[in-house]
């Protein structure tokens, strides 16, 4: 039997000081405490962009445990970044952590999802990129960053298919 509580709601004037708290959370890598923060925010006032945007970062804190089901949870929120540049840079975001988690784990194929992965977060970069405020180069930023990896690791490669020759089924 589990135990049911029902959740008490924040104040309104609480919000900035709780999304501070939410920041702070993530800072010390205690990105449960900043989810269910965010999520409190979202009850009193759903669509809160920097409510959003904490919640997406820090459940994808928590991929190295479970990025499947993470990138699930955070891919669910991007729809609702009301500006197209968030959208695409916070999905480069998504990707890129779950590449990245994926290289820590360092199983048999990681190394294949993982440059799987890091193109996809390549990709929103570019779409982020050309719809970026002046001056705002962190789309780029983070492109570079992944490109670096993927020259240096040798790990991190697409998967070859192997061929199949006749007889060998």
């Amino acid at each position: 039997m589990t135990d049911r509580y029902e959740l008490k709601r924040i104040s309104r004037e609480g919000i900035p000081a709780a999304l501070q708290k939410a920041e702070r959370y993530r800072v010390i890598n205690d990105p449960s405490s900043a989810e269910s923060i965010c999520l409190d925010v979202l009850e009193v006032e759903p669509g809160n962009q920097e409510a959003l945007v904490t919640l997406v970062l820090a459940i994808t804190d928590q991929f190295p445990s479970a990025p499947a089901e993470g990138v699930r949870r955070a891919k669910e929120l991007l729809p609702q970044l009301k500006d197209d540049y968030k959208r695409a840079y916070y999905s480069g975001i998504v990707a890129e952590r779950c590449a990245k988690a994926y290289v820590r784990r360092g199983t048999m194929g990681s190394g294949e999802l993982a440059y799987h992965w890091f193109r996809e977060a390549m990709g929103w970069y570019e779409q982020a990129e050309k719809r970026r405020p002046a001056g705002n180069d962190e789309a780029i930023l983070r492109w570079n960053t992944c490109a670096r990896i993927l020259a240096r690791d040798e790990h991190i490669r697409p998967r070859v298919e192997e061929p199949v020759s006749p007889g060998s089924e």
